[in-house]
């Protein structure tokens, strides 16, 4: 891999003003990758019959406008997790193992290889928030799967041209549309895909979790193989049994546990800070809050947290006062929502 440090305007670091850099800061190291063979996007498109769909033949246009070049990023030297530890206490495991895989390829000329992760665990954990993190410290493109609201597998790997409003599949738009040749791929509720008898949703996973296939990996529209190779896998689950066992044994299973009381704190702590400092009415609240309101906090589940600070600190205003206090802090689970107008 050619290596170089990336600028501050470089896509890598995009957003990241260079006033927030120092010496400490480990900028990725970047390279290209090849993700498909421009010479052969030119034949197909030559090749297309005037019959042909529009939309295929703009997205060959597009891939030879883009180039076959992405970026390959990786931090130029060990990150420091610490902060990533204290924020996500009950991520040790799998923090640790990330550790590892950038630890191995930091002095080298390797790309980071992080096996396909499957985070295991009850709604509202954290779960799509880490995979986020990951993506922010690799500094690498992000995309987003929600297997939930998926019923057919055409949405990862496309639907042929030949059907009426046929587009790419997901894992192509994250590749080909993104910056990077190894982006953070997040499969949300794996255990929620369903099947609707002719197509199965999880089927292209099971090429793309394989290094040897998912470097000729074929999108059903565009039909030219592209280097999926690179994707760092992040799926997270449920309920495992709903998983079929083949596609479990091309992943690496982290079990995570809701954080004990003191991890649930640190937990509020952080995102506490987080909400005020991103807004600018955050700088009439003071840093900290009290043992009583983390104390109620921690009682919550992560997802559940960012919601009731959020809100608490329009309790606190609404009430005239500019600091959250216990009774700020509102429980949201156990509403039930009216219907109708």
């Amino acid at each position: 891999m050619l290596a170089f440090s990336l600028g501050a305007d470089s896509p890598a670091i995009k957003g990241e003003g260079r006033s927030q850099m120092s010496a400490s800061v480990a900028i990725p190291i970047a390279g290209f990758k090849d993700l498909y063979d421009v010479a052969g996007v030119e034949k197909a498109l030559h090749e297309l019959p005037a019959s042909a769909n529009e939309a295929l033949r703009a997205v060959y246009e597009k891939m030879l406008r883009l180039g076959g070049q992405r970026f390959t990023v990786k931090p130029s030297a060990l990150p420091e997790m610490d902060a990533l530890f204290d924020e996500l206490p009950n991520f040790t495991e799998a923090l640790e193992d990330i550790r590892k895989h950038l630890a191995l390829c930091i002095d080298s000329n390797d790309c980071v290889e992080v096996p396909p992760m499957l985070l295991l665990g009850a709604p509202g954990i954290g779960k799509t928030h880490f995979a986020r993190k990951i993506s922010q410290l690799l500094g690498t493109g992000f995309g987003f799967v929600p297997m939930s609201s998926l019923t057919a597998g055409w949405v990862l790997s496309g639907a042929s041209s030949q059907w009426k409003n046929a587009k790419p599949g997901k894992v192509f738009d994250t590749f080909v549309n993104g910056d990077y040749a190894n982006p953070v791929i997040v499969v949300d509720e794996l255990d929620k895909a369903s099947a609707d008898g002719q197509y199965d949703p999880l089927g292209a996973l099971y090429e793309l979790l394989e290094t040897e296939t998912a470097t000729r990996f074929v999108d059903e529209f565009v039909e030219l193989p592209i280097d999926a190779s690179g994707a760092v896998w992040l799926a997270t689950a449920n309920d495992v049994g709903r998983i079929p066992e083949p596609l479990l044994s091309r992943l690496a299973v982290y079990e995570i546990e809701p954080p004990d009381a003191e991890g649930a704190a640190r937990i509020a702590r952080t995102i506490y800070g987080e909400i005020r400092n991103s807004h600018d009415w955050g700088r009439q609240f003071p840093e900290a809050l009290s043992p009583s309101v983390l104390e109620k906090l921690a009682s919550l589940p992560p997802r559940e947290m960012r919601r009731a600070i959020h809100s608490a600190f329009g309790n606190a205003k609404v009430a005239g006062r500019s600091e959250v206090r216990p009774d700020d802090i509102q429980d949201s689970r156990g509403r039930k929502q009216r219907i109708g107008f």
